[in-house]
């Protein structure tokens, strides 16, 4: 039976801090931000170790970097990146002052949002650019920073975070964006899967929980469910899968089902969401020497195993031009990298079942080593005119690669055509990949600008992967807007948004990254030393006093290299 009481304490403690919140002076909500960063710090040793454990590798290992850089670092940087807006405010200054913005196809204003700071440079030769909706002027952006912070008039809201399982940052990051962009104390609820991190963010967000605006508890549906009913909780965001979101919603089963067509939900509260989907990676077509088709398909290949896989925005999905006489070439050493990975466990629960639907219904599948509970396994000859493929609408979360191809007589037509498909044909928003030449860019122009604007995803990575704009905190993460709770996709809102911006100006981030990229980076899962580069960027982003950070720096670099 569910014990409730220290449930019911919790929620009654955050309703009790709300209304102190919403009126807390901006410094004081400044200087938490400055204690969670140096807490972060001395609980980021302890939080990889237990991120290991629970991952089942060994924390000394070069993967152990994954849970370095998207664990502690990826906390820390982010509540830098909003320690600098609120110190901006705090100042009266304008935390866009100086930014570069740029026209994008559409009347669209793309602001600068990557690199900023001097730390930033540790990602090298990447930039990135949050895209305003159309419409929205530079001038509209600046009014809307940080719009429901400064709103000191309301009663205060409690909101209810729903942590992932599979990205150790999510939850607390989550939590901050509550705060600080929607005003609201939390209450975070962690998955079963890492419910070993609460001690751990307990103590890291302490100067919060010790002021009563975070809680922090963990448990199973059952705790779920109480929670999202719970009276106390005006507020909630899930980080999961569309179809916990509609469980969530609309209820489980055939009358969930049901419900959700005729648009009855069980839950009317606020509901925000970030629930994934089927990640798809374009290669546009070009003259690529041999070396940079191995070095891409190793890029492409870390996209998905990554974490094992369990990622919500690892490629799921390469569409390659039919016309590309260098096609078969990259096949083959994307079927060499998967099969040359390093081999770890997949520890997330219901990998081996996916894993089996995919190779059910794909008797032709490559295995190519790993786990042999869920063994890494590549997808041939998928068709895109097939509308019920599976590898296109169902999100296998797991070590699950598949390729297909699309006509197109030159790379702009290609180009068009892949658009369409990832739009039309690919489950979820969240995130695409485009890997292109610079000289095939150069050549198609505006071209190149207006598929980009075309796509409707959240975030788009040209020449990286995904998930280190997600690393990039003053970017937004997120679904492409537009969707509503009886057609999720892969959610609503977003999330990090270190700058504040209004989230109803919002579009898109778009990054970038090298072509060439050296030294190797640190998320490629074939990096020799991530764990030590992992370990010292976490170092360098906690530590305030940049002359101080220096040797963490040079540190990063040395081992980049030798990696």
């Amino acid at each position: 039976m569910l014990e409730t009481i220290d449930l019911d304490r919790d929620l009654a403690t955050l309703r009790g801090s709300a209304r102190a919140w919403v009126v807390l002076p901006l410094p004081e909500k400044l200087e938490l931000l400055h204690q969670v960063r140096a807490a972060t710090g001395h609980v980021a040793q302890q939080w990889v170790q237990a991120s290991c454990a629970g991952k089942q590798i060994s924390p000394h290992a070069p993967v152990a970097g994954e849970e370095w850089m998207s664990g502690p670092y990826a906390l820390i940087t982010g509540v830098a990146a909003l320690a600098d807006t609120l110190g901006d405010l705090v100042a009266g200054r304008d935390p866009l002052r100086g930014v570069r913005a740029h026209r994008k196809p559409g009347g669209r204003v793309a602001t600068r949002v990557f690199p900023v700071k001097l730390q930033d440079q540790v990602l090298m030769g990447h930039k990135a650019d949050v895209w305003l909706r159309p419409g929205v002027s530079l001038d509209d952006a600046r009014e809307g920073v940080a719009r429901r912070l400064r709103d000191t008039t309301g009663p205060g809201e409690v909101a209810l975070v729903l942590g992932a399982g599979n990205i150790n940052s999510i939850a607390p990051l989550d939590a901050l964006g509550k705060l600080y962009g929607d005003n609201a104390v939390v209450m975070i609820k962690l998955n079963p899967v890492n419910a070993y991190l609460e001690p751990i963010l307990g103590a890291a967000l302490e100067p919060l929980v010790e002021r009563g605006f975070v809680r922090i508890t963990s448990g199973g549906a059952d705790v779920g469910g109480y929670l999202v009913n719970h009276a106390e909780v005006d507020s909630i965001h899930i980080t999961g899968s569309a179809a916990s979101h509609d469980a969530i919603v609309f209820g489980p089963g055939e009358l969930g089902a049901t419900r959700k067509l005729r648009g009855e939900p069980l839950v009317t509260k606020p509901i925000a969401s970030e629930l994934g989907g089927v990640g798809p990676v374009i290669v546009v077509p070009g003259k690529w020497s041999d070396r940079m088709l191995r070095a891409q398909a190793r890029h492409v290949v870390t996209q998905r195993l990554h974490n094992s896989g369990f990622n919500c925005v690892a490629t799921q999905v390469v569409v390659l031009p039919e016309s590309w006489p260098q096609a078969d070439t990259f096949v083959g050493y994307l079927r060499d990298a998967m099969r040359d990975a390093p081999d770890r466990p997949a520890y997330y629960p219901g990998a081996a079942a996916r894993q089996r639907a995919a190779t059910d219904r794909h008797l032709d599948c490559e295995l190519l080593g790993g786990d042999p509970t869920a063994p890494r396994t590549l997808l041939l000859g998928l068709d895109a005119k097939d509308s019920a493929e599976p590898a296109f609408t169902e999100e296998y979360f797991g070590p699950v690669l598949g390729v297909t191809s699309l006509p197109g007589v030159d790379a702009a037509q290609f180009l068009d055509a892949a658009v369409d498909f990832c739009n039309d044909q690919v489950a979820g928003t969240l995130g695409v990949n485009v890997l292109a030449a610079p000289k095939t860019m150069r050549a198609l122009g505006s071209r190149f600008d207006e598929a980009i604007a075309r796509l409707r995803y959240g975030t788009i990575a040209i020449n990286t992967w995904v998930a280190p704009i997600f690393a990039m905190p003053r970017g937004t993460w997120g679904a492409f807007p537009g969707n509503d709770i009886t057609d999720v996709g892969s959610g609503i809102g977003v999330v990090h948004n270190a700058l504040l911006l209004d989230p109803d100006h919002v579009e898109r981030t778009v990054g970038r990254g090298p072509f060439r990229q050296w030294p190797k980076p640190l998320w490629f899962v074939t990096h020799r030393t991530a764990d030590v580069c992992g370990q010292q960027m976490t170092r360098f982003a906690a530590e305030p006093n940049l002359l101080k950070a220096i040797p963490h720096v040079l540190a990063t670099f040395a081992a980049a290299v030798r990696g």
